[in-house]
């Protein structure tokens, strides 16, 4: 979830880190809530479930239809007459037709061949090709393939969403590299010392040295310039006698090593020296604070992320995930606590939820039970916002990616259904994961390219406007990101009441909730635990 603050670090103005509170609290991340069903938020085609219509090609509930060597075509279409269910007719045995439809020549042995009967082209795979000629009879030995292809279940079977698969891998292989990285500089592939990470993980500064999203890492801080803060916890300090310089706590390549007589007002003076690991709003959302923390991360990840990839797509999932992410970082990196590492996916999970959201409410006619889907949705989300308030948690991690989650997804997304119905149009069917890259897309985007004017020609005024809050809020998102990082960067215009959205006004044993996080120098020489936080 959210990044984490486990000490409440204070930095003196000699430029040594003080030793930690003795009540300073050791904080639990907030890990987002499972989903309470795969169910909840999607209609049963979405998932995969059973469908509630009932085909009649099903093995389960065969229909057995009369023979059709002895009747004629009023004898066929009757729905009281089922006996035979195999296929008696041949080219020796046509079928009779009475004078209102004559077959051609090519069908005379097709005992379906009249015009109420089931067309078998389009009533979907039926086993694919092979196995639902078996159900009716052609290959007795073969009777239940297409009933056993259709049991047929698991992670591997039917659409494969090889997105959700790749990132939990990484993901996964990445925390695996922070305990065996852990466990060679500190001894232990858990942080015991001098805190113990309730997240059962590896220290924050391995996470920083990792890559966690970490201000003083990535510009200047004006209460590091201004305090002369040039001595920093080593990644493999398990002590608060350790020291390091802020390149060697970043790694990574390492930053320019900082000037002790450099403050603030005239830091423009020095624009080489400034610390500028940007990739540092990407790297954290492959990057988790312990085992209970990409435990909840992935469980989410691998149900209701892997659903909305078989929904719209690889590639509408891909987009979304990772802008959603990168957001929430950038969001937080202007407004949270300068002393926050903050690592995790939930930013991206937040807007997957928000994909969920809309999609639940553009469809809201065809579900089954959408009120309570909404229930539970609303629950999950408030309950993983409400968490963001605990102390040390960078709760604008979550805001910015559902924000950025629901902003693509009215962009992205099928227009709602009653919209549709009203305008009189579809659109295509998503690209999903079981068709072509292309599928569903390139039609209309063949339409626009060849006639542009045409495109847009004879659309109602509901189209229009909607189209217009799309582009709308897709400018309006692109204008608030360049301007976060120009803020971050450049302006660094804080906020006076945002606090109140990552944070509680609570003090406990002297200590400001809405304080932990931040590097506030003391004259205390010793070293801290550290500037730290685990877990978006």
């Amino acid at each position: 979830m959210a990044a984490n603050d486990y000490y409440n670090p204070q930095y003196s103005a000699s430029g040594a880190l003080p030793a930690p509170h003795a009540h300073s609290p050791t904080h639990t991340d907030s890990p987002l809530p499972p989903v309470p069903g795969s169910n909840t938020t999607y209609s049963s085609q979405q998932q995969g479930g059973v469908s509630p219509v009932t085909s009649p090609f099903d093995d389960s509930h065969r229909y057995d239809y009369p023979s059709t060597t002895h009747l004629t075509h009023a004898d066929t279409t009757s729905s009281s007459a089922y006996g035979d269910t195999a296929y008696h007719g041949g080219a020796d045995t046509p079928l009779s037709y009475n004078s209102r439809y004559d077959p051609p020549a090519n069908h005379q042995s097709d005992p379906f061949g009249d015009h109420s009967a089931i067309p078998l082209q389009n009533q979907g795979k039926m086993g694919e090709g092979a196995a639902s000629a078996a159900v009716y009879g052609a290959d007795p030995e073969r009777r239940y393939t297409g009933e056993k292809r259709r049991k047929k279940k698991g992670w591997f079977s039917g659409r494969v969403t090889w997105v959700v698969y790749f990132l939990t891998t990484v993901q996964i292989g990445v925390f695996v590299g922070e305990i065996i990285k852990n466990g060679v500089l500190t001894g232990s592939p858990i942080q015991t010392k001098p805190n113990f990470n309730i997240m059962i993980g590896p220290s924050p500064y391995v996470l920083i040295n990792m890559g966690a999203r970490f201000q003083p890492c990535m510009h200047y801080v004006q209460k590091v310039l201004d305090n002369g803060i040039t001595s920093w916890p080593c990644p493999n300090t398990t002590t608060t006698d350790a020291f390091c310089t802020l390149s060697q706590l970043c790694g990574m390549g390492g930053v320019p090593e900082q000037d002790p007589t450099l403050t603030w007002e005239n830091r423009t003076t020095k624009p080489d020296l400034e610390p500028d690991q940007w990739w540092r709003f990407i790297t954290p959302i492959f990057l988790h604070a312990g085992i209970i923390h990409i435990g909840f991360n992935m469980l989410l990840q691998m149900t209701l992320g892997r659903d909305m990839e078989k929904e719209i797509g690889s590639l509408r999932f891909t987009l979304v995930y990772f802008s959603a992410g990168i957001f929430g970082f950038v969001l937080g990196g202007n407004y949270a606590a300068e002393g926050i590492t903050s690592v995790g996916a939930s930013g991206s999970l937040f807007g997957i939820l928000a994909l969920v959201l809309l999609d639940l409410l553009y469809n809201w006619q065809s579900r089954r039970s959408p009120m309570k889907d909404l229930l539970f949705l609303l629950l999950d989300v408030a309950i993983a916002f409400v968490l963001g308030l605990l102390p040390g948690l960078d709760n604008f991690a979550h805001i910015g990616g559902f924000l950025m989650g629901l902003v693509l997804g009215v962009c992205l997304l099928h227009s709602p259904q009653a919209l549709r119905e009203r305008i009189g149009v579809d659109e295509p069917p998503y690209s999903t994961v079981e068709t072509a890259p292309n599928a569903g897309i390139a039609p209309g985007l063949q339409k626009f390219v060849k006639q542009p004017v045409g495109f847009f020609k004879g659309r109602k005024p509901f189209w229009w406007a909607w189209w217009v809050v799309r582009v709308g809020g897709l400018v309006a998102v692109f204008i608030g990101f360049i301007l976060l990082l120009r803020n971050f960067y450049e302006w660094r215009n804080g906020c006076s009441w945002c606090h109140h959205l990552t944070c509680l006004p609570i003090t406990t044993n002297g200590v400001n909730w809405c304080d932990m996080g931040a590097l506030n120098p003391t004259t205390t020489t010793q070293a801290a635990a550290g500037p730290t936080a685990t877990g978006t």
